[in-house]
């Protein structure tokens, strides 16, 4: 017995074919190319002519920074930084945003694959007058697929994954401007300290050479001017030590909130302050600059504006997209999977725009011109990070010269403040010459401590300027390979 050849539905054949097409078509893109964009190479540091290394601004924000605030050898600053990690909002926000733009991606890579849904129902209907009633039931399986032809599916994917590479190194510029934020109050609060100390002492000698004075004076030895001049000297003084109090209070609030804590019910006790200062290597690469979290922010700017040009683009060619569907239709639910009662559908649609009276072409030169923007906006972060290094390399050396000729000269006011003293006691000088060598004496302790202190947040400067110090592992490679 002969059997008759099965010949296949010719619509079926066709969607066959055309949806081969489509697939071979989508390997096309109309996004450009990213490119990097160049930005300024200077040969070496200014502030440190001995520095070489200079390399292209290639962001590089995955290189280790470690626990640069360890530099600084205080143990309470490592504890604060601990806490700070865990609790401070201003991170916390930034991982959540970091959390909402891997999301993203996701979202938009799922646009490459078919959408796929399944349907069902049952329904029932009559008259009264009849008294007889109908019903249907159906289930089916669909399925839509919009074919990236034109690469925009692609170029949104690129966008978003730039956008939350962005997102990653804005969580890791939150993490370095929080700690650098801590160190900076935390040793500010520890100079604080030592100059309420430096002024407690300071009223306790004015409080004596007042007591003296008026002795003397109620003795008929000085004038009375000179009691004036000395309770005049010792009221200015202890409401310096007021001022600096509130100062200190502001601080321990800052710390408070950086570390997550209401200010109200957190305590920063007093202890001793070491003024340590992290030796700044004689030859800084430039290659820790790339770290920087905001240059590589700017940068993946820059990449997502890039593809959001392909995005505009694709407008201008057809959007097409693919449906099919299986599924049973029947009055009675037990008969809904007879065979018979099978029901498919396979089609496609095509969608052009045929005018817009330009429209199409402003949003292309909108994304172009937003990608000028991006990238006139990373190279000023990148010219920005240049000065910041440089302004910071040149207070660190003018600091440490500053504060040598401030011990110079501190030593020489105490000498001076003794000596005036013990003259004026002697009937040799007037109080005036006294008042004015004890302002000096106690001006020149505070500078120094003043000075100590921003030696101190010249380093974080620095730290925060390379991106996170400059213990990193490149330079322990490059240590050993020479």
């Amino acid at each position: 017995m002969l059997m008759k050849k099965k010949r296949s539905h010719p619509i079926l054949v066709r969607s066959t074919a055309a949806l081969a097409v489509l697939v071979l078509m989508a390997g096309c893109a109309v996004g450009p190319a990213y490119e990097r964009p160049q930005t300024p190479e200077p040969a070496a540091w200014k502030e440190t002519p001995v520095a070489q290394g200079w390399a292209p601004a290639v962001p590089a924000d995955a290189l280790e920074r470690g626990e640069w605030w360890k530099l600084f050898n205080d143990a309470g600053l490592d504890e604060l930084a601990e806490k700070v990690q865990l609790s401070n909002q201003n991170i916390a926000a930034a991982v959540a945003s970091y959390t909402q733009a891997q999301a993203a991606v996701r979202e938009q890579r799922a646009a490459l694959f078919p959408t796929v849904a399944l349907t069902g129902g049952a329904s029932r209907s009559g008259t009264r007058t009849s008294g007889s009633a109908t019903g249907t039931a159906n289930v089916a399986l669909g399925a839509s697929w919009e074919p990236d032809l034109w690469g925009r599916l692609r170029e949104s994917v690129s966008s978003a994954q730039a956008a939350a590479q962005a997102s990653e190194a804005d969580l890791a510029s939150a993490r370095l401007s929080m700690l650098g934020e801590l160190a900076i109050d935390y040793f500010s609060l520890r100079e604080a300290d030592a100059e309420l100390d430096v002024l407690a002492t300071t009223i306790e000698g004015y409080e004596r050479s007042f007591t003296i004075t008026r002795n003397r004076y109620e003795a008929g030895i000085a004038a009375q001017s000179d009691v004036l001049q000395a309770e005049t000297l010792l009221a200015n003084t202890r409401a310096q030590y007021a001022a600096t109090q509130r100062t200190r209070a502001t601080l321990e609030h800052a710390i408070a909130v950086l570390t997550g804590a209401p200010p109200s019910g957190f305590t920063l006790a007093k202890q001793t302050w070491t003024p340590v200062v992290p030796g700044i290597p004689s030859g800084v690469p430039s290659q820790l600059l790339q770290r920087r979290p905001d240059i590589a922010s700017a940068e993946r700017a820059v990449a997502s504006a890039n593809s959001q040009i392909g995005i505009a683009r694709s407008a201008y060619f057809p959007s097409i997209s693919l449906d099919a569907s299986l599924g049973r239709s029947s009055s009675r639910v037990s008969d809904l999977f007879n065979a018979s009662n099978t029901l498919w559908s396979l089609g496609f649609s095509v969608a052009q725009v045929v005018f817009d009276a330009g429209a199409i072409g402003a949003r292309v030169d909108q994304a172009s011109a937003a990608h000028d923007a991006a990238i006139a906006r990373y190279r000023q972060t990148v010219l920005t990070a240049f000065q910041a290094v440089e302004d910071q390399l040149s207070a660190a050396a003018s600091l440490e010269q500053q504060l040598q000729q401030y011990t110079v000269a501190s030593i020489a006011a105490d000498k001076t403040e003794q000596q005036i003293i013990n003259r004026y006691r002697a009937g040799q000088v007037g109080y005036t010459d006294v008042v004015v060598a004890q302002v000096s004496a106690l001006n020149s302790r505070r500078s120094v401590l003043q000075l100590q202190v921003a030696q101190q947040l010249a380093a974080i400067g620095l730290i925060q300027a390379l991106g996170g110090g400059w213990q990193a592992q490149w330079m322990v490679q490059q240590g050993s390979a020479n």
